[in-house]
């Protein structure tokens, strides 16, 4: 509302304005971490598909062998004299070709399960995948341990991950879905903190498939596993460890492709510059401020 005495105009000019702040959002070794982690899973994931491609089928249970049925497979086979890919899973039958199970490289048409651009090396050699896929295992848990201990020290996981009861109520994360399908993210003071999607994601990324993945790869190991003969049999087996693996890996991959959308929606010069810098740009509210016509900034 205005009084007799004040124009629309100056109303407007009068009325509180935005002000743009930087906030402290991420620490520096949250950022180091996070980066060491997008260079550690990406070797690993390329490694990991060079080692599934020895024997790309995935079993459960004790099975393993040639004529053992696979619950997922990806491989070739000749159709009217032509090399076709198949993913199978479960009964379900699909054609790949051209990405899974038949690909080309150098000019030719192979049987491959996943293309020679996803691999690491390209070319088929399981010893030096499973060279590259260890060495940055360990990178991946040695990274971690330091996340967590600082984690835990300073109390980024209980203040940032872990969500408050009120933000995992079901109307609470009801509203925020329908926000995010909106594409209307955070602003203002909002903004300072994750929301509750956020955390519960990085909660399930740091608390349940970055240590699955973990176990699951020693489960894997046979010298691990005359150590520790427990563990391939809480997953049903190694090669059930194998397919827990493969599945928690494409989870991980999936959650990677969300992060990354969510990040070019939600503003991707803000949310780079606070992982890079940790400074993070948040528009507050801020005092009236009075200008008079004409002389608008």
């Amino acid at each position: 509302d205005t009084s007799p005495h004040t124009s629309p105009d100056t109303a407007l000019e009068d009325a509180p304005r935005p002000r743009r702040v930087f906030v402290a959002r991420h620490a520096l070794l949250v950022r180091l971490t996070h980066w060491m982690n997008a260079i550690v899973l990406a070797v690993m994931l390329l490694s990991g598909l060079q080692i599934f491609n020895a024997h790309p089928a995935l079993y459960w249970g004790q099975y393993g062998a040639d004529d053992d049925h696979a619950v997922i497979e990806i491989g070739a086979e000749r159709h009217d004299g032509a090399l076709r890919g198949v993913t199978r899973i479960g009964p379900l039958s699909l054609t790949t070709t051209g990405v899974l199970g038949v690909s080309r490289q150098d000019g030719e048409t192979r049987a491959r399960a996943f293309p020679s651009w996803l691999t690491v090396p390209s070319y088929q050699d399981l010893s030096t995948g499973r060279r590259w896929h260890f060495f940055f295992a360990w990178l991946l848990v040695i990274n971690g341990l330091i996340y967590l201990g600082y984690g835990f020290w300073s109390g980024h996981l209980r203040r940032d991950i872990v969500p408050a009861r009120a933000e995992v109520s079901p109307a609470h994360l009801a509203h925020e879905i329908s926000q995010h399908a909106r594409l209307r993210f955070p602003e203002g003071e909002a903004a300072r903190n994750y929301n509750s999607l956020q955390k519960l994601a990085y909660l399930g990324v740091i608390a349940i498939l970055l240590p699955l993945m973990v176990l699951t790869g020693l489960a894997m190991s046979p010298g691990f596993d005359a150590a520790v003969p427990l563990l391939p049999q809480l997953f049903g087996g190694r090669q059930s460890a194998r397919t827990v693996h493969f599945i928690a890996a494409s989870l991980l991959v999936g959650f990677v492709v969300v992060h990354i959308a969510m990040v070019l929606l939600s503003g991707v010069v803000n949310n780079l510059r606070s992982m890079i810098t940790g400074r993070y740009a948040i528009d507050t509210a801020a005092d009236p401020v009075a200008v008079p016509n004409g002389d608008k900034p």
